[in-house]
């Protein structure tokens, strides 16, 4: 009885085993077919998403091509980020940047920037701030 149980128990262990391997690779396959249209429709979506933005985003390039010499106006006026401490607000909502007091002389302004001659304001409020 033992030698006919053997093989039967061998023949019953191979014929479950044998279609795993088949198996897997179907589910590999619609796996890998799913992700391909998943990829497809991000495409699409993406596509979609551009050709939607892309005037707004030739909007926007211009504007900043048209504010360009203003920041450059700005930049030079400023000089160097690091010399100047984070900016405060008032209570009064005015928003202030103080230069820190290590900090080097300011570069000279250039002609187009520098203020025209004029007497100085008539109220110097604490610590310097000038109320407009």
């Amino acid at each position: 009885m033992r030698q006919l149980f053997t093989p039967l128990a061998l023949c019953l262990v191979l014929a479950t085993v044998a279609p795993l391997p088949v198996f897997a690779q179907d589910v590999q396959q619609d796996r890998d077919e799913g992700l391909s249209l998943v990829e497809r429709g991000m495409r699409l979506f993406f596509d979609g998403l551009i050709q939607e933005l892309e005037p707004t985003m030739d909007d926007m390039a211009e504007a900043l091509k048209e504010l360009e010499p203003m920041a450059r106006q700005l930049a030079d006026l400023i000089g160097d980020a690091q010399y100047y401490d984070a900016p405060e607000r008032l209570e009064n909502g005015d928003i202030i940047i103080r230069r820190k007091a290590d900090a080097p002389p300011p570069p000279t302004l250039p002609p187009d920037l520098s203020l025209p001659d004029s007497k100085p304001p008539d109220y110097v409020g604490p610590k310097g701030q000038i109320d407009l």
